[in-house]
């Protein structure tokens, strides 16, 4: 036999050792197919994308089959108010195990007060308020006063320990939402790191950014001049900068996962936290208003300023059983909160017109249209409400 030259012998070996792998393997079952409502799905995402000045990420993971859909999920998102879920799971651990009980009851402290969404902040100074009230003030209404009085309960290193427990490597370091403040400020001078909860809520009540940044001043005692930044938004970028309260979007997807295949919490800790996440009110206009109105979606919402975010369980009847698609999606570099939720509420839209919620079927007229922005809406201002 002659002797073949070294490159094509190099291919000959390839190609034969490439024959011998696919012979042991004939009597084995072949990959499943890609489902067709995930390239339908990126597709539809990546429309949303160029409709929207925001930066969008999401990720989609059906739980029946398994398979995902990923649109920039495997980077860094600021997560806001999501990081309230294992927040929630942290305490719901503390009542398994007996360490308190749903209506333990916390008293409200000065240093507990921070500002945002929801109404116990507004309560007297030393009420005793009830950790089933703090947990359902936290999911539904967002509140960042009811959320530092659980962390303050269980520590935010349970709470970090946990989410590092769950999900290795896909979250950065979770903080109370006071220290969301502390930080955002500490962008502008450090000594901002001594700020008190009557001092966040006098600095969220001044009616323009000049007036904030006089006060911050006056509060810290340090002249306005010497503030190291130009704008609070300079400051909030510098602080999501920093990887704070931040994770991939994949990760947070198998948070969820965990949670509703009971591997967070027991059974019944399970039922009442997503029962709970079905009752939330914030982000009416987001993921939810893009669904098919038989759907129910357990979620958490986000909102800081330049940043918002909706993650939760949709599960809907489908062939005779409800079926379960986990979603997270956070937006970006969109002041407008009007704006940001139209763009989550596409994404929502963009899940049921992929087939997935649908027997397959894309473009269901049970799919809610997607309304148009009145000219208000569109023009919406730019200091998002903290929630955080």
């Amino acid at each position: 036999m002659r002797c073949l030259p070294r490159a094509l012998l190099r291919l000959w070996i390839g190609a034969l050792a490439l024959a011998t792998a696919c012979s042991l393997r004939a009597g084995e079952p072949a990959a499943a197919a890609e489902p067709a409502w995930v390239p339908r799905l990126q597709a539809e995402l990546a429309q949303v994308a160029q409709r929207h000045s925001a930066r969008i990420g999401v990720y989609v993971r059906d739980l029946d089959s398994g398979a995902s859909a990923s649109f920039q999920a495997d980077r860094p998102w600021y997560l806001a108010s999501t990081v309230k879920v294992p927040v929630a799971i942290a305490v719901l651990r503390g009542v398994e195990r007996g360490d308190f009980g749903l209506d333990t009851p916390l008293t409200l402290r000065a240093a507990d007060l921070v500002d945002g969404a929801g109404p116990t902040r507004l309560k007297p100074l030393g009420a005793p308020l009830t950790v089933r009230y703090l947990l359902e003030q936290m999911i539904v209404w967002s509140d960042n006063t009811a959320s530092d009085m659980l962390i303050g309960l269980v520590g935010i290193q349970a709470v970090n320990a946990l989410v590092q427990e769950l999900v290795p490597g896909g979250f950065e370091r979770i903080t109370s939402l006071a220290d969301v403040r502390r930080q955002a400020y500490g962008q502008l001078t450090p000594a901002a790191q001594h700020l008190s909860g009557s001092d966040f809520l006098a600095l969220k009540q001044q009616r323009s950014e000049a007036e904030r940044r006089l006060l911050l001043a006056r509060l810290v005692g340090v002249p306005a001049s010497e503030l190291k930044l130009p704008t609070l938004a300079a400051a909030y970028e510098a602080y999501y900068a920093t990887g704070l309260n931040t994770g991939r979007l994949d990760a947070y997807g198998e948070l969820l996962a965990r949670l509703v295949e009971g591997q967070a919490l027991g059974p019944k800790g399970t039922a009442w936290l997503l029962r709970l996440m079905e009752r939330v009110k914030t982000g009416p206009n987001r993921i939810k208003a893009g669904l098919p109105t038989r759907a129910r979606f357990a979620h958490k919402t986000g909102t800081q300023r330049g940043r918002t975010c909706d993650a939760g369980v949709i599960s809907v009847p489908r062939l005779g059983k409800d079926s379960r698609v986990l979603v997270a999606a956070c937006t970006s570099g969109e002041l407008s909160v009007a704006r940001s939720d139209r763009a989550l509420r596409e994404v929502g839209a963009a899940i049921c017109h992929s087939g997935l919620l649908t027997d397959g079927k894309p473009h269901d007229p049970l799919c809610n249209a997607v309304p148009r922005l009145s000219s208000d809406a569109a023009s919406g201002g730019p200091d998002a409400p903290d929630e955080p």
